[in-house]
């Protein structure tokens, strides 16, 4: 029998806030034919976003939220409308490089142990970014910084592009739904090597990421991004065991809450005090 095509196997998930910017460029990329699911967290260019739905065939959906449900809720009810064997979780500033579905593809029968992957993800500059560590596993599984030419196994994986088959992202529960912002790829990519099969790099699949393009850079926004990021890093070592990475988080946050840099920097003042804002409020909650 003739190998099913990329487009019969994979199901695209991506999370929208104000992304009609980088969206059209993303969906371009992605070969005719592939299942597109775009979750919109009660983005204010809805009305744009559902024109460039429209004028796209019907393998693209449009799922609108009410209230910005967060990366990982919003991932979630994505993957609910797939029902394809893998799953790509993308961002919205991201662009497929040619093939890189089917070398995806290529690269999950090859591992047929493994439960999850990421791409080469290449950055604006044409570099690549690996995700070599998470506070969440001890620093020895932690990647060494070198060059990744070949499919290797790694500790962690990037939520910017997760490719993972469907059925084990739905056995480990999928994304964890009580993080907003910030660590929920560390703690999927942890439920998954634990259970279903351990993460691997695939050098020759691209994908090329504008990074952080997608929902603007106001003070406000990077208020409210410290704070999750805050508490996110406290709520994941916490619920991994991981307690002194999570007192070592929060002294480290402290100390540069105070460096002189800080504390004649509005800009940095406001950043760290979010920050350790959320990481207080985290502990809060899991104490209570």
């Amino acid at each position: 029998m003739p190998r099913s095509s990329a487009e019969d196997r994979v199901t695209i998930v991506t999370v929208a806030y104000n992304s009609t910017g980088v969206l059209p460029d993303m969906l371009a990329s992605v070969p005719q034919g592939t299942p597109v699911v775009i979750v919109d967290n009660a983005s204010d260019d809805r009305d744009r976003l559902q024109r460039i739905v429209a004028a796209r065939q019907d393998t693209t959906r449009l799922v609108e939220n009410e209230r910005n449900l967060g990366f990982g809720a919003g991932c979630n009810k994505g993957a609910e409308q797939a029902n394809t064997e893998f799953l790509l979780f993308l961002n919205p500033d991201t662009a497929l490089g040619p093939d890189t579905l089917q070398k995806l593809i290529d690269a999950a029968e090859r591992h047929s142990d493994a439960s999850a992957f990421n791409p080469r993800i290449l950055d604006e500059a044409g570099r690549a970014v690996v995700k070599r560590r998470t506070d969440l596993v001890d620093r020895s599984k932690w990647l060494p910084k070198h060059e990744l030419t070949k499919d290797t196994v790694v500790p962690v994986l990037s939520g910017a592009a997760l490719f993972v088959r469907r059925r084990a992202f739905e056995a480990v529960g999928g994304f964890d739904s009580g993080i907003f912002l910030f660590f929920e790829d560390d703690d999927l990519s942890l439920r998954l090597s634990r259970s279903r099969g351990h993460l691997v790099y695939v050098a020759d699949a691209v994908v090329h990421h504008a990074g952080g393009a997608s929902s603007g850079g106001s003070l406000k926004s990077e208020r409210i991004k410290n704070w999750h990021w805050g508490y996110s890093q406290i709520y994941t070592t916490r619920k991994h065991g991981m307690r002194g990475n999570c007192y070592a988080a929060i002294l480290k946050t402290g100390i540069r809450a105070l460096s002189p840099a800080t504390i004649f920097s509005s800009r940095r003042r406001q950043k760290y005090f979010a920050r350790f804002s959320g990481m207080i409020a985290a502990l809060r909650q899991n104490d209570s």
